[in-house]
């Protein structure tokens, strides 16, 4: 069979692949893919090290209730909107309360992956902004869970606050006493609020052509409701998420890309007529 190889001309690898009928994948397309799974593994990680560190500020149970109290009442003080009060309009409408649930529970996570994805695939430089900002959204926001743990509302039963979660499904978490999966006392920042503000504005930059881009920002507007009404976390969390959205951007701003240019269709070649034709000057 070799003899044959030398005799054609034709070489070991070439005769393999006639032989197989596939054929290896181009370099330019390998390096993209390894580039891909490079990302990928990192967003794991970080992920990763994200819970684990989550866990690790897990405790301080009556600290966190007393921060708790302290926030509703500095709220109470700065004449905020009761979290009560927004709990309350939304539960007589039980529909309402479950699509709530269903959008605390499946669209924080999901909604940020399809973006960077998207970003990764059609908008290189921004998903690299974007990535960095949230890295340091989050690595902010595990620095205020060690210094800060906070009970959300749901927990703060005195104020007639309920856990719409557990009452009327899905529930994201269980009994704060066995849950051994989460950190139920790491309210402030509200990372759901965090995140989709941050969804929200690498979408807006790096579409700026759209004319609905403007409907990305709902995405940031329904999260706070939804977070609030469901009694997993205060307005104040939602200020200090955006704080250190605003920090990380400022942070990074050398690193924010150019606004995509808008795609430009050339102008059809005018045809010429038989009429349009006219007769040389001589």
């Amino acid at each position: 069979m070799l003899a044959r190889v030398q005799n054609t001309g034709e070489s070991h690898g070439e005769f393999r692949r006639r032989l197989t009928g596939r054929n290896p994948a181009p370099a330019g397309v390998r390096v993209p893919i390894l580039a891909a799974a490079r990302e990928l593994g990192l967003v794991a990680v970080l992920f990763l090290v994200y819970k684990v560190a989550r866990l690790a500020a897990n405790g301080h149970v009556d600290e966190a209730f007393r921060n708790a109290d302290a926030i509703w009442d500095a709220e109470r003080w700065l004449r905020m909107p009761g979290e009560l009060a927004v709990q309350r309009a939304v539960l007589d409408w039980p529909a309402l309360v479950t699509a709530a649930n269903c959008y605390y529970a499946y669209v924080h996570f999901p909604a940020t992956a399809a973006c960077l994805i998207w970003l990764y695939l059609r908008r290189p430089a921004h998903y690299r902004w974007t990535r960095n900002v949230l890295v340091l959204l989050t690595s902010g926001a595990l620095v205020v869970h060690f210094l800060i743990p906070l009970a959300p509302p749901r927990m703060l039963t005195a104020t007639g606050m309920l856990d719409l979660g557990r009452l009327f499904g899905p529930a994201v978490y269980g009994a704060p006493e066995t849950d051994q999966l989460s950190n139920q006392y790491a309210a402030m920042p509200s990372l759901h609020v965090g995140w989709a503000i941050v969804v929200a504005i690498a979408l807006f930059t790096a579409i700026p052509a759209a004319r609905w881009r403007g409907l990305w920002l709902l995405h940031p507007v329904v999260t706070l409701l939804v977070v609030v009404a469901t009694g997993n976390h205060y307005w104040l969390d939602a200020i200090a998420a955006g704080a250190l959205v605003a920090a990380a951007y400022a942070l990074l701003r050398p690193q924010r890309p150019a606004a995509p240019r808008p795609q430009t269709v050339p102008p059809l070649p005018r045809q010429r007529t038989a009429g349009s034709r006219h007769a040389p000057v001589g």
